[in-house]
């Protein structure tokens, strides 16, 4: 086998993998956890049933890796955000208003969350992807902190900053309109606001980033 041919029958396997991994991310988004068994989601991708065991070890590997795709999708909009603040405080916001995505902050994605969360409580690789989204968000709202915060200020703040965050997709997955986005990103503001203390969110909004 010549390399030209193995490197085309690598490509071909890291795209039906990606194919898999997105059918898997459809169903997680419409039925959670539980709704995902290897045929529905060899049907979703239009491959014939079974085909996943080729391309994963087993299903178990597929949803982790789906797992991890969902969170970068998310993850996406807080990126971007966060490449277009100017000031510390704009940074903390970024943040927020990348975990409550218009778009993406429904009753089903929520709810799909929820089910990776109860999995997690048992689930020790899930539990370790949980702890590394949580050390993310600590990082992010580190950068905007950390000039002015110490490392114990910080994680308190964080603390009740991702309980507020998590309890907001939680009730968005049991209501149905009982909280937009906007009110969610309010709240979290406010949350915010009365954590910092009105100095130290006037210092934030003047410190700008590319001097820190």
């Amino acid at each position: 086998m010549t390399t030209r041919t193995k490197k085309q029958r690598t490509r071909i396997e890291d795209i039906r993998r990606v194919e898999l991994i997105e059918a898997a991310h459809r169903i997680f988004l419409r039925d959670g956890l539980k709704g995902l068994t290897t045929t529905r989601i060899c049907h979703e991708a239009g491959m014939s049933q079974g085909i996943l065991t080729y391309y994963f070890k087993d299903k178990d590997q597929v949803l982790f890796e789906m797992v991890r795709y969902a969170n970068r999708v998310l993850m996406d909009a807080v990126v971007v955000n966060l490449r277009q603040a100017e000031t510390r405080w704009d940074r903390l916001t970024a943040i927020v208003d990348g975990n409550f995505p218009e778009e993406k902050f429904e009753r089903n994605t929520a709810n799909a969350w929820v089910s990776f969360y109860a999995e997690a409580a048992h689930n020790p690789r899930y539990a370790r992807l949980q702890d590394l989204f949580y050390k993310r968000l600590r990082s992010n709202i580190g950068s905007a902190l950390s000039p002015l915060w110490s490392k114990s200020e910080i994680d308190h703040f964080v603390r009740g900053f991702a309980a507020m965050l998590d309890g907001f997709w939680l009730r968005r997955g049991h209501s149905d309109g009982d909280i937009s986005h906007l009110e969610a990103r309010a709240l979290l503001i406010e949350y915010s606001e009365k954590m910092l203390g009105a100095g130290t969110v006037s210092k934030l909004k003047r410190l700008q980033l590319r001097a820190a």
